[in-house]
């Protein structure tokens, strides 16, 4: 097999962009890249560091993030596994990408920028959902923010269908790589009621 190792040959194969694609890119929320986004109630966060890469699902019941000021964004960590993958990252090197979604629409609005964690109360407590208030807020210092191709979206056709029927559900999936030890059919049927009790 061979491979592409250089970006000229990279580029060679696909050619320059064209000038929208490059004039897209603003440094901070426009108006309309701000209806956008607070629209968005889910969203992928992307970090890296020396473990390696993640991308983590995030979503809420109203936006996902919050804008502090037309470059800042900040997004609660509410109850999830407690792995920490991508805090661990966040605190060890920054650097985070965001996917933002809405339901029916083929548009992908993506920032690039630098992220910071922080357990400032006053922050915490804009986010509360009833008792509950996240455990820290992460603060994205906007870099850059566009949109994505619609093509992707368009070709798998996201919004429009449901292939889950017979998928493996998370107890099967977590039996079957702890060999029997963990998860089966009864974490399957608890999971329900443990995740509204946990939501927040």
């Amino acid at each position: 097999m061979q491979w592409i190792e250089t970006e000229s040959a990279l580029e060679a194969l696909y050619g320059t962009p064209g000038q929208p694609a490059l004039r897209k890119v603003s440094d901070h929320l426009t108006p309309l890249y701000r209806k956008w986004i607070m629209a968005s109630r889910f969203c992928v966060l992307t970090t890296v560091g020396a473990a390696g890469t993640d991308g983590s699902p995030r979503g809420d019941d109203g936006p996902v993030v919050l804008e502090l000021d037309p470059q800042t964004l900040a997004m609660p960590d509410w109850r999830g596994n407690n792995r920490l993958d991508s805090l661990r990252n966040i605190v060890t090197d920054g650097r985070v990408s965001l996917m933002f979604m809405v339901p029916g629409s083929n548009t992908v609005v993506r920032v690039n920028g630098q992220a910071r964690l922080t357990d400032d109360a006053d922050l915490r407590a804009r986010f509360a959902a009833g008792k509950a208030t996240p455990a820290t807020v992460i603060v994205i210092r906007i870099a850059e923010v566009y949109t994505q191709c619609a093509r992707a979206v368009m070709r798998a056709d996201l919004w429009a269908r449901d292939d889950s029927a017979g998928l493996p559900r998370p107890g099967e999936i977590l039996a079957e790589v702890t060999d029997g030890a963990e998860g089966g059919a009864a974490y399957d049927a608890a999971w329900p009621k443990r995740a509204s009790e946990t939501m927040w």
